[in-house]
């Protein structure tokens, strides 16, 4: 392995996140910020939105079944 050519590693670096949380990792950097953690993301809070229950087709289809289609 050659000298002085790895960036030097911290074993106490401090995650920081917007919500508050903070936790230590391993990292090449002093101290990270982050914008969602696992404190706050959806998926590990079980807080999920969902946003489409029923999908675009069936909802066309829904909307439009008591159009007859035209004969020519």
């Amino acid at each position: 392995m050659k000298e002085k050519i790895h960036p030097n590693y911290f074993h106490e670096a401090v995650v920081t996140c917007v919500c508050g949380n903070t936790f230590k990792t391993g990292s090449t950097q002093k101290e990270i910020r982050v914008d969602i953690c696992s404190n706050c993301h959806p998926f590990y809070t079980g807080k999920q939105k969902l946003i489409d229950t029923e999908g675009r087709i069936d909802r066309f289809r829904k909307k439009y079944a008591a159009v007859a289609p035209k004969a020519k």
